[in-house]
């Protein structure tokens, strides 16, 4: 079973920036789709940007211009690029990935506070 491993969450100040990682648990794995989801406290799961296996971005009118994803090949992971952080954007960041079903990370924790 493939396993999703997020890395870089942490406290930030509102205005600051904060990059996600993401790495997949075996190198011949290949999703279709990757991308991030997120969940504040007493709010739903929801999908903050997806990447596709050709290149197609998409983002949550939330993030849009303030978040960037991208995905190195070689070395089979994504990321989530984040700037001008909000407090809003505080949630459990999820990696997220499409390839016959769908696979999960643990969540990281992304807390904007001053």
């Amino acid at each position: 079973q493939v396993r999703l491993v997020e890395s870089g969450g942490g406290l930030v100040q509102p205005g600051g920036s904060l990059t996600l990682s993401c790495a997949a648990s075996e190198s011949t794995f290949i999703p279709n789709i990757m991308g991030w989801y997120r969940q504040a406290p007493g709010k739903q799961r929801e999908p903050v940007a997806m990447l596709s296996n050709i290149g197609s971005e998409n983002y949550s009118d939330s993030v849009k211009g303030r978040f960037t994803i991208s995905r190195d090949e070689a070395k089979n992971t994504w990321a989530l690029q984040m700037i001008s952080l909000r407090p809003e954007d505080t949630a459990v960041y999820y990696c997220y990935a499409y390839s016959r079903g769908a696979y999960w990370g643990q969540g990281t924790q992304v807390t904007v506070s001053s």
